[in-house]
């Protein structure tokens, strides 16, 4: 069955047309590949265009980089650490809240504390 350059395994979300679950790849040979006519792959783990793309009946796909991928990505984005249940991270240790308190304690150095209602 032809497996599209955008398809995904439906239980882990990785991508399914990757050189790692091609029939051809092999990492003994040049490129990583045994198929003479192919083009050269950079990111065996990514998707690609390869025409000659064959899936192989004894791979499958690696769950591990489908979670920690969008991790490393929301990492990167918000500059925290994810936690290992996908959860966010504390309010109180959040960049969001490291961001709120040093503008508040800006905010008081211009104008002084507020005084208090009570």
């Amino acid at each position: 069955m032809p497996i599209s350059r955008l398809s995904e395994c439906l239980s882990c979300r990785s991508e399914l047309h990757v050189c790692r679950m091609c029939e051809f790849y092999d990492t003994s040979v040049a490129q990583d590949c045994r198929e003479p006519m192919a083009e050269e792959i950079k990111d065996k783990t990514r998707a690609n265009f390869c025409e000659h793309f064959y899936p192989s009946p004894e791979l499958r796909p690696d769950p591990a980089r489908a979670v920690s991928a969008p991790s490393a990505e929301l990492d990167a984005l918000f500059g925290g650490k994810a936690t290992d249940s996908g959860e966010a991270p504390a309010p109180e240790h959040s960049a969001a809240r490291d961001s709120e308190d040093l503008a508040r304690q800006q905010l008081e150095g211009l104008f002084g504390k507020p005084e208090s209602d009570s």
